[in-house]
């Protein structure tokens, strides 16, 4: 209980402080209510709103990677190997893969990296995660893992490209 609702309640008393019967006036009412910043209420909805379909609760997310099922890498064979066009204002040739993933499904994935060595019937390791400027692209090759070999010569980010750190000498 707020110490200045206790102060103004033992102002108003002519008994001491010490009675029991001012304890259990002060803890038998309530402090005052705090005022929100609303002006009015929210009402709740009628019986009809109800009956009509009002309380219906929020669409499911889309997911981002539909087709890997839950799982955050799913192997894959490589049907196609070539490279598409990116939305303006980008330019340039980003190279991609068509994968027919082990549950069946055939999906488009970026292949990041300079260079690659992908070619028809490599297996593949397929994770989640679009190419921003390429339509249709959901899903993105894993370098380092299985027939995709990592990127030469890479010194920063290695861990995102499948490089081993260089040796020391």
């Amino acid at each position: 209980m707020p110490v200045e609702y206790l102060c103004r309640m033992l102002r108003h008393t002519t008994l001491s402080p010490t009675s029991s019967i001012v304890s259990r006036h002060v803890l038998s009412h309530p402090p005052p209510r705090i005022r929100h910043f609303s002006s009015s209420r929210p009402s709740n909805a009628t019986l009809m709103q109800v009956l009509r379909g009002c309380r219906k609760p929020q669409p499911a997310r889309k997911k981002v990677s539909p087709s890997l099922a839950y799982r955050p890498e799913m192997k894959g064979v490589c049907l196609k190997v070539g490279t598409t066009r990116p939305k303006k204002p980008n330019s340039g040739e980003r190279k991609i893969a068509r994968v027919r993933l082990s549950s069946g499904k055939i999906v488009t994935a970026y292949i990041p990296g300079e260079g690659h060595n992908v070619q028809q019937h490599s297996v593949v390791l397929v994770r989640g995660g679009r190419a921003q400027d390429c339509p249709g692209v959901k899903y993105h090759l894993v370098r380092g893992a299985m027939d995709l070999g990592a990127v030469a010569n890479r010194r920063t980010s290695r861990s995102k490209y499948g490089t081993k750190k260089p040796k020391t000498s």
